[in-house]
């Protein structure tokens, strides 16, 4: 079992930055791999990044590389999140999730076991 807990959310102005956290609690952190997703309104939930379990491999969506940056903490149980150059199209709810699969690093929602609450960032124009 793996509880998951997002902060870090909040309205910023187009062009600012945001670091979301997201604080990992049951099993040992250091052996799964994680990832950002988010939903908009009216749309699905997409993609944002991952991370291995060691930090050593990293991915993103098109849509935020370069921008955004994930990264992890082991002896905090935490993984980040730092969301540069906003955009109002990043405006949706965040989540980050938990892949217990140790198989590598999956980039597809239904693929992660555990899912936080998630956090709402909005970007105005």
């Amino acid at each position: 079992q793996v509880q998951l807990v997002e902060s870090g959310g909040g309205l910023v102005q187009a062009g600012g930055s945001l670091r979301l956290s997201c604080a990992a609690s049951g099993r040992t952190f250091s052996s799964y791999a994680m990832g950002w997703f988010r939903q908009a309104p009216g749309k699905e939930r997409e993609f944002v990044a991952a991370i291995s379990w060691s930090g050593g491999s990293t991915y993103y969506a098109d849509s935020v590389k370069g921008r955004f940056t994930i990264s992890r903490d082991n002896a905090k149980n935490t993984v980040y999140l730092q969301m540069n150059s906003l955009k109002p199209e990043d405006t949706a709810v965040y989540y980050c999730a938990a892949d217990l699969n140790q198989a590598g690093v999956a980039l597809s929602g239904p693929d992660y076991d555990y899912w936080g609450q998630g956090t709402q960032v909005t970007v105005s124009s």
